[in-house]
C-alpha cells in the first residue's frame, strides 16, 4: 500500500508547489492515438530539506494500471459515495508510471492512455488530479478533494481536419471556491507551467494560438501558457488546430 499513500502524498504537494505539467497527445491518420498528462516535480523534491519526513530515500519506479486497481479494489469503492466512486470511474482507462530517484533529483508522474476517439479521455487533466482518490481505495489516508474537478470541463474534438481543446466552467459557485483555495498556494503556483504538446499526422495549416512552436516538419505544436493563469481563467484556453491537406 506504500506506493498508493506515497502518490497521494506527492500528488496533493504537487498542486501546491511550483511545478511543470504536460498535456501531449499523439494522434493518427484514423482518428486514434494517445493521450499523457505529466508531471516534472524534480524542482518540488530538490526544495525538501533532507530532514523531511516526506522524502523517499529508496527508488520509486512503479506502473499504476488503474482498471486493475479499481477491479481490485471494488469492495472497498462500494462503500464510497456515489460522488467519489463517480470520480474514480474516470481513472479506468489510465495508466500512471512514477520515477522518483531522490538521489538524482528526479520526480516524474505520466498518467497515459489510448483511445479510439479524443473524445474519450475529455477532462484528462480533472482525472490526473482525482487519481489522489487512490489514497483511501488502497487503505490510505483520505486527501483533500478538489472542488475544481467538478467546476470545470475540458473536452477534445478532433474529425482529422480540425482539432478543438475548449475549457468551460460549468458551475460558477464551486469555481469561485476553488480560486479562494488556492490564494494560500499563488507564490507557488505563479512560477509553474503547463504545456500543449500535440502531434498531428498531417501538418499544421493554421491555429489561433499566436505564441505556439512548431517542429521542423509542421506537425507537432508545443504551446506552454502559466499555471496559475491557466486555473485562474480556464476558458482563456482555446486551441483550434486546422490541418493541411
Amino acid at each position: 500500500m506504500f506506493k498508493f499513500r506515497f502518490w497521494s502524498l506527492l500528488l496533493v504537494l504537487a498542486l501546491v508547489t511550483g511545478c511543470n505539467f504536460t498535456e501531449e497527445i499523439y494522434f493518427n491518420a484514423d482518428g486514434t492515438g494517445k493521450m499523457d498528462i505529466g508531471f516534472d516535480g524534480s524542482e518540488m523534491l530538490r526544495m525538501l530539506p533532507a530532514s523531511d519526513s516526506t522524502r523517499i530515500e529508496e527508488v520509486v519506479d512503479s506502473t499504476i494500471v488503474f482498471k486493475d486497481l479499481l477491479h481490485e479494489k471494488k469492495d472497498s469503492i462500494a462503500q464510497l459515495s456515489p460522488e467519489q466512486q463517480a470520480e474514480l470511474k474516470k481513472l479506468e482507462p489510465f495508466s500512471l508510471h512514477m520515477l522518483v530517484d531522490t538521489e538524482k533529483g528526479i520526480m516524474n508522474f505520466d498518467m497515459f492512455t489510448d483511445f479510439k476517439d479524443v473524445s474519450e479521455v475529455n477532462d484528462a487533466f480533472n482525472a490526473f488530479q482525482s487519481a489522489s482518490s487512490v489514497g483511501p481505495v488502497a487503505g490510505g489516508k483520505p486527501m483533500p478533494g478538489n472542488s475544481g474537478n467538478e467546476a470545470t470541463k475540458v473536452s477534445y474534438v478532433f474529425d482529422k481536419k480540425r482539432f478543438v481543446r475548449k475549457a468551460t466552467i460549468v458551475d460558477q459557485e464551486l469555481f469561485r471556491q476553488s480560486l479562494d483555495s488556492l490564494e494560500v498556494a499563488e507564490m507557488f503556483l505563479s512560477s509553474s507551467t503547463y504545456t500543449f504538446k500535440y502531434h498531428f499526422p498531417k501538418r499544421v495549416k493554421k491555429t489561433n494560438v499566436e505564441d505556439a512552436t512548431f517542429s521542423i516538419d509542421g506537425k507537432t505544436m508545443v504551446y506552454e501558457v502559466n499555471f496559475l493563469d491557466m486555473i485562474k481563467d480556464p476558458e482563456s484556453i482555446l486551441i483550434e488546430v486546422e490541418l493541411g491537406n
